[in-house]
Formats: C-alpha cells, structure tokens, sequence
C-alpha cells in the first residue's frame, strides 16, 4: 500500500473530525494532511447553526450546497444556498456565520488550512 494515498468515505470519515476531512489538523503522516487548503463534509440538521460568528477571518472559503437549505450571514448580507450546486465564496476579513435551513449538506473549501478557528460545541 501507498502511504501517500488514502480511500475513504466523505460521510463516514466526516462524523470522526467534526465535518473536516482534510486539513492542518490531520496527522502529519496522513495524506490528508494539508497546511494550504481544508476540507469538511458538514452534514448539518434542521436549525444547526455555528455557535459564534467568526471574526478575524484570515482565510478565503468556498461552500457549495450539495442538498439541503442552508443560509450564510455575512456582515450586511445574507446568501442562501438552496439549489443544488449552489455557492458562496468570501475572502480574508470577511466575517461569517450560518443556519441550516432545512436539513443539510455542504461542502467548504478554505485556504490557507491555520488552527484557531475551532468552536468547542456546548456540554
């Protein structure tokens, strides 16, 4: 086997970190591994929403619909995402949050891939 390739399940590799499936917080041996780019898989239930907004964005993200209704507020903005395929992208400095609309899946990109950005959930 090639240790610099791994096979898996976007579903089923998600619900073991939160939603990412790439990114920083990979061990450094997994090629999964990535400082340039993070990837979730976000599986989100009617109402998920993100605990706190997040302030101080220093990465550019990209979140695609893959099914669902989901909504991302913006600082004077709201864009909601309700065909399939349907994206948003922002930038550095762009502060962000969200809601699922309707039971939903999502697909982000953001790069660079740089801890700090964790919300610890309540409980």
């Amino acid at each position: 086997m090639n240790d610099s390739v791994y096979v898996g399940n976007a579903g089923a590799d998600a619900a073991l970190d939160r939603g990412w499936i790439l990114g920083h917080f990979k061990d450094a041996g997994d090629p999964r591994h990535s400082e340039a780019v993070e990837i979730k898989w976000g599986v989100h239930p009617l109402g998920d929403e993100r605990a706190e907004w997040v302030r101080g964005e220093e990465r550019t993200a990209l979140l695609v619909l893959v099914r669902g209704r989901f909504r991302v507020e913006l600082p004077g903005r709201s864009v909601l995402l309700e065909r399939q395929g349907d994206y948003v992208v922002w930038g550095r400095g762009v502060d962000h949050s969200w809601v699922a609309e309707e039971e939903s899946v999502v697909l982000t990109v953001r790069w660079p891939s740089v801890p700090g950005y964790a919300v610890t959930p309540p409980g």
